[in-house]
């Protein structure tokens, strides 16, 4: 269960970062205004166990559960974005939105569980113009 938490992290990170291809789209889905559903490959990299007591008892089939969320808005670098996470058992949802450098604005839903596997629709909306009259 930990290992597809970090797989699901990982695929978020990837997303966030344009690495994901969307289906049907262009590289990066440039296309604006559209909803596409995003599919990735997934490497899974090798989870380094920390062990800092011997003796201390893990319940490994206890019920995980989690809720976060966090949300950046810093006016001198432009970093605006924000992602909410919850789990309950198997079953992951959440989305984080973001303005990217062009002034388009991201918005991705996602959820993740042992039946339908990662799945997360991602709009994009057009960059914000400004028009000057003279």
């Amino acid at each position: 269960m930990i290992a597809k938490a970090a797989v699901i992290l990982s695929v978020v990170a990837l997303a966030s970062a344009g690495v994901v291809q969307l289906a049907g789209h262009g590289y990066g889905g440039e296309e604006y205004g559209h909803e596409a559903i995003a599919y990735a490959p997934v490497a899974v990299a090798p989870v380094a166990h920390y062990a800092a007591h011997e003796d201390t008892h893990v319940d490994y089939h206890a019920h995980p559960k989690y809720d976060y969320s966090y949300s950046v808005s810093d006016p001198h670098t432009g970093d605006h974005k924000t992602q909410h996470e919850a789990r309950d058992g198997d079953v992951v949802k959440g989305e984080y939105s973001l303005l990217q450098p062009d002034g388009s604005f991201r918005k991705v839903t996602y959820t993740a569980d042992d039946h339908n596997g990662f799945n997360a629709v991602v709009h994009n909306t057009a960059p914000a113009h400004h028009e000057y009259h003279h």
